[in-house]
């Protein structure tokens, strides 16, 4: 895993270079992708600060509607907050296992000038892309988790009123800024396997 980790950030740390530089990169985003799971359950070791940033580091990789990036990213590691953040949320148990928890926000407006006038003053807007967008980079970060060997869930926050409002308010985020996934991290502290989701029936041909 720690291999598969170094070639997606750049960097082979084979002891066999030649080893190294034979395989094959689709192969191992691919393994990386089919190998990605929900793990629930941690022991609750701390993540170094360095796999941290890598981690953020691929979620910003995301793609972004005209390029507006509203993500923002809440790293939580004292466990003292999580009653009052998760307050009334059934996955209390994971959370507090979890080595890191990362609440992935949105900023649900823009400003910049508009499209009509590209050369007028910034004007502040609705962003109707950022559930996309928050989403792509909600599943970068898990891809990332995989490839570190360690184990994330994503556990939904918007858009349930009940599960935002103590994240919304012990964090203290603005109005126009939402809490959309709560994802704990953290080294497995049992065996996990992905779920074959392979089905063909699925595709279809040219149209419905």
């Amino acid at each position: 895993m720690m291999a598969a980790a170094a070639m997606l950030f750049g960097a082979c740390c084979c002891n066999d270079k030649q080893e190294c530089a034979a395989t094959d990169p689709a192969d191992v985003v691919m393994q990386n992708i089919l190998n990605r799971k929900s793990v629930r359950s941690y022991n609750g070791e701390a993540i170094p600060d360095s796999v941290m940033q890598n981690l953020l580091r691929a979620a910003m990789a995301a793609p972004s509607g005209m390029d507006i990036r509203p993500w923002q990213f809440i790293v939580l590691t004292d466990k003292s907050q999580y009653d009052s953040i998760f307050e009334g949320n059934g996955n209390m148990n994971k959370f507090m296992e979890s080595g890191a928890i990362i609440v992935v926000c949105a900023d649900t407006t823009v400003t910049r000038p508009t499209r009509e006038d590209p050369d007028g003053p910034a004007v502040t807007m609705p962003n109707p892309m950022w559930r996309d967008d928050v989403a792509a980079v909600t599943e970068n970060l898990l891809l990332a988790v995989e490839a570190y060997g360690l184990g994330a869930c994503w556990t939904a926050c918007y858009p349930f009123p009940n599960t935002m409002a103590p994240v919304r308010k012990t964090l203290g985020l603005p109005d126009n800024v939402i809490p959309y996934a709560v994802v704990p991290i953290g080294y497995p502290s049992t065996e996990n396997s992905p779920k074959d989701k392979w089905d063909p029936a699925r595709i279809h041909n040219g149209r419905w």
